[in-house]
Parts: structure tokens; C-alpha cells; sequence
């Protein structure tokens, strides 16, 4: 008999799904410096593009978490890349400020569309924190890259959204290997209530959007750090840029190998602690080596964390609807954070913001912690310890369902039955029962 139950999707097509919705992000910072530097914006009203960028990235992760499990991956990534294409040609093949604005609400709702569809494929994968992994190391490669080369390529605001839409168009034949709407099974409608763990999910996506905030807040005034405060070039703080992004691959590749042998506890608190150490370090330096440290120190330890984070999601709800809501509260608070780093700076100068911004993610630090001690504890950890031991007398087992299928119908499932008990009587005993049968007849 065939075994017809539907397999995992496979790991590049969310790995490439994963960079195409985060390399926006990532590229912030020049997004933001070049619309300052090309078209009549102050440096504030280009925060508010990033951030308009960036809220539409959101809206599409709140608008898709309950969507993709009916609709399936595969029409939904289509829709988000096909939507960043546009979005961003648009924004990167006209200087009307108008329009321009429009192309990146709606090239960031088709980023936030393909991070979704990744979040909770990479949610219902059998390893959630090594493809968390492998996407983080992805991105940090592209962006790195295109980091280098952007600056050598001439001026103009539409240079970083054309790099963006075109990472975005290399990924559309990796939606083919995603899987289509299905016909959600009894299983699926009896769990299509709402996610398991409310409160501690809750608590993630509050702690992540802050956590999220705080980075963004930084990594949005990093470039006027360096160029005001540290005195750099911009060839050079593109360097110390992909220096800090290629340290954050060596960073995601050790978590990657290492993978969860101290849990995620210790290195979402640790972690946390860490990167607000660089926080401060970054926001306070006056020079090349006190910022280029601060900044690769930073960026080597913030996606080790956010890995082991998108895999506490996936703990949560191995159906994806946490770590999608999650994702999306986590690109609120990235939304917010050119925002809020312009205002405190504002405020309080640069380094007066670093501290603020410190102090912030040790608050949050111990709540993802506690987050994370709990999960470990749940049912669903200890399920996942003892996926590979034998099936107790009478149990069904069947594998859960990925994320957009339902299980199938005709899908083998193995039983194990109770072994008959023989007992086997004395000759005494067996004499009485034989008289006993006889009286009866």
C-alpha cells in the first residue's frame, strides 16, 4: 500500500520565499538615505516611506494568518512576489513621488505576503530552527552582496527597489514547488480554532513587535551614525555593512550546527542581553573602529536570535499561525522603528537614543525568556522528543498536517494492538472446569 500522506515542503522554496520577503528590511537603511539623498524629501519623510514600506509588510501578515492554511502557499506566494515586482519597478521607474509611495505600500504588502507563506511553511517543517536558519543565512547573503555592489552601480533612488524586485522575480519558480488550495479534512476544522498557547503566544508577538522595534530603530539611523558621528564615507559604510552581514552569516551558521542543545531559553535571553550591549556600543561611537565593532558584533548575534525565536514561534503551533503572527508583529515594531530612532534622537542624541533602546530590550528579555521556558515544557516539546519512540498500545499515528493541507483521506495509519495474555490453568483447575462443562450439557 502507498503511503499518500502529504511530505513537508521542500527547503529551498522557502528559503528563497524567506529572502524575497526579507531583503526589504534588510535594505533599509539605503532604501531611506537614497530617497533623502533623490527626491524632495526631508530625512523624517523618508523614514515615513520606510515605515509606510514596512506597515504594508505587516498588514499583509495580520491579513494572511488564518488565509493560507484554506487558500495553500502556492497562490498566495505568487500573489506577494507578483505584487513586490510591481510595487517596487514601479517605485524604482519613476520619480513622482506619488506613485512612488503607492509602489512601496505595495511591494511591501507583497514582501509581508511571501514572509507569511514562508513563516508557516517553515512552522510545519520538521526542523523549524535549522530553515529559520538557512533563510536568515540567505538574506544576510543577499543583502550583503547587493550592499557591495549598489554603491558602484551610480546614483538615484530606484537602484535598492530595483534589486529588490528582481530577488523577488528569481524566487517565482520556487512557488512551484509549494503546495495549492486543499480541502480541509475533519482533523483540520476541528483545530481551525484559534492557536494553541494563547497567552504565551500573545506574549510573543508583544515582546517580538518591541524586540523588532528596537533593532529597526537603530539599523534606520545607522547610516547617519556613521556618517555623522563616525565621520565615514558612504563606500565605507557600505563596507562595514556587509563586513557586519557576513558576520551575521558565520553567526546564524554556528546556531544552525549548534541547533537547539541549550534549548531556546538561553539564547533568546543571552542573546537579547547581548545585542543591547551593541546597542549602546553602536549609538555612542565617534569613530571607525568603536562603530564598525559595535555593528558587527550587533549584526552577528541579532539573527542567531531571531532564529531560535522564529523556531520558539513554530513551537507554539506547528500549524504556523503563531510564528505568522508573530512575523507580523515583528514587522509592526520593524515598521515603527525608523520612526521611533528619528524621535529619540531627536530627543535625547544619538547616544542618549542607544541607551533607551538598551534598556528596552533588556524589559523584554525576560518575558521571551519565560516564553521560552514554557514551550519547552509544553506538550508539544515532548512530543517532539519522543517523535521517534515506539506508538503506546492503542494509539493512532498519523503525521500532522502541514500548513494549506489537510490530511488525506485514504492516508495509512499504524496501530498497535494490545498482544493477547494466555493463561494457562493447573490440572486441578482444569478438571473442574471440565466436570463444571459437563454438568452443564
Amino acid at each position: 500500500m502507498s503511503d499518500t500522506t502529504p511530505a513537508p515542503p521542500a527547503a529551498w522554496p522557502l528559503v528563497a520565499l524567506f529572502t524575497a520577503g526579507y531583503v526589504a528590511p534588510y535594505l533599509l537603511p539605503t532604501v531611506v538615505g537614497r530617497l533623502d539623498a533623490h527626491l524632495p524629501l526631508s530625512p523624517a519623510q523618508a523614514g515615513l516611506v520606510g515605515t509606510a514600506l514596512l506597515l504594508g509588510s505587516a498588514t499583509a501578515g495580520f491579513t494572511l494568518a488564518s488565509r493560507i492554511p484554506r487558500r495553500g502557499p502556492r497562490p498566495l506566494a505568487r500573489l506577494g512576489l507578483l505584487l513586490a515586482v510591481l510595487g517596487y519597478g514601479t517605485a524604482a521607474s519613476t520619480s513622482l513621488l506619488p506613485l512612488v509611495i503607492a509602489g512601496v505600500v505595495v511591494g511591501g504588502f507583497g514582501s509581508g505576503s511571501a514572509t507569511a507563506v514562508a513563516a508557516a511553511g517553515i512552522a510545519g517543517h520538521r526542523d523549524p530552527h535549522r530553515m529559520s536558519s538557512l533563510g536568515l543565512l540567505s538574506v544576510s547573503a543577499t543583502a550583503g552582496a547587493l550592499y557591495l555592489t549598489l554603491p558602484h552601480l551610480g546614483g538615484g533612488h530606484g537602484l535598492p527597489f530595483a534589486a529588490i524586485a528582481l530577488v523577488a522575480a528569481l524566487a517565482w519558480p520556487a512557488t512551484g514547488r509549494l503546495g495549492g488550495a486543499t480541502r480541509p479534512g475533519p482533523a483540520a476544522v476541528r483545530s481551525s480554532g484559534r492557536p494553541p498557547y494563547p497567552r504565551a503566544g500573545a506574549v510573543l508577538a508583544g515582546c517580538l513587535l518591541l524586540w523588532s522595534l528596537t533593532q529597526e530603530a537603530l539599523w534606520g539611523v545607522s547610516g547617519r551614525i556613521g556618517t555623522d558621528q563616525a565621520g565615514l564615507s558612504e563606500a565605507t559604510l557600505g563596507v562595514v555593512f556587509a563586513v557586519a552581514l557576513g558576520a551575521g552569516l558565520l553567526g546564524v551558521t554556528g546556531a544552525s550546527a549548534f541547533g537547539t542543545r541549550l534549548g531556546r531559553a538561553v539564547p533568546i535571553g543571552a542573546g537579547t542581553a547581548a545585542i543591547a550591549g551593541c546597542v549602546v556600543l553602536t549609538a555612542s561611537a565617534d569613530g571607525l573602529a568603536a562603530f564598525a565593532a559595535g555593528e558587527v558584533l550587533w549584526n552577528a548575534v541579532y539573527p542567531v536570535v531571531l532564529s531560535y525565536v522564529i523556531g520558539l514561534a513554530a513551537a507554539l503551533d506547528p500549524r504556523g499561525r503563531w510564528a505568522v503572527f508573530a512575523g507580523a508583529a515583528s514587522s509592526l515594531g520593524t515598521a515603527c522603528g525608523p520612526v521611533a530612532g528619528s524621535l529619540l534622537a531627536e530627543a535625547f542624541g544619538l547616544p542618549g537614543m542607544g541607551l533607551v533602546l538598551g534598556g528596552l530590550l533588556l524589559a523584554v528579555a525576560g518575558p521571551l525568556t519565560a516564553v521560552a521556558v514554557h514551550a519547552g515544557r509544553g506538550p508539544a516539546a515532548a512530543a517532539t522528543a519522543t517523535a521517534g519512540e515506539p506508538v503506546l498500545r492503542g494509539e493512532v499515528a498519523a503525521p500532522a498536517p502541514g500548513p494549506g493541507t489537510g490530511p488525506a483521506a485514504d492516508a495509512p495509519v499504524r496501530v498497535r494492538r494490545t498482544p493477547r495474555r494466555i493463561l494457562l490453568l493447573t490440572p486441578t483447575a482444569a478438571r473442574t472446569r471440565r466436570a463444571a462443562a459437563k454438568e452443564r450439557l
